[in-house]
């Protein structure tokens, strides 16, 4: 059972980063003066999208790799929801994503600040699914 504890392991990375971003990079960003708020902003979204991304496919390849050799549905579940995260990010979050991308931090205002507290919000569902991803990831693992 070697890919589902990978499969765990993915999940919990997932989540861990989702939670630091959800309780501690979020808050203290939004401390900032717009246009420093925005420069912060737009690196640490490209870097985490890579990282999280890579780490919800990672997760779900082996989850549905765990289930496929286990036939434990909990497994598919798990692999699911973290999956999920991609087409909720694209369907919710890509155009807030784009429109704070475009805007450059010498005129961000008030309504790139209004999109970063949208964006938070948007991530917190992440955070929620990510969560939930490895709490069905552990109890399967636990059988």
């Amino acid at each position: 059972m070697l890919y589902g504890q990978l499969a765990l392991i993915a999940a919990t990375l997932f989540s861990g980063a989702a939670v630091y971003i959800t309780l501690a990079e979020q808050p203290a960003r939004l401390t900032l003066e717009p246009a420093a708020l925005l420069a912060e902003w737009q690196p640490a979204y490209a870097k985490g999208l890579r990282m999280q991304s890579s780490l919800a496919v990672v997760g779900f390849l082996f989850g549905l790799l765990t289930w496929w050799q286990t036939t434990d549905w909990r497994w598919l579940l798990g692999a699911s929801i973290l999956l999920l995260n991609w087409p909720y990010t694209l369907i919710s979050m890509l155009p807030v994503n784009k429109q704070l991308m475009a805007t450059t931090p010498s005129t961000a205002g008030t309504e790139s600040r209004a999109l970063v507290q949208q964006w938070g919000r948007l991530h917190a569902v992440r955070t929620m699914l990510g969560l939930l991803a490895t709490a069905v990831f552990l109890w399967a693992s636990l059988r």
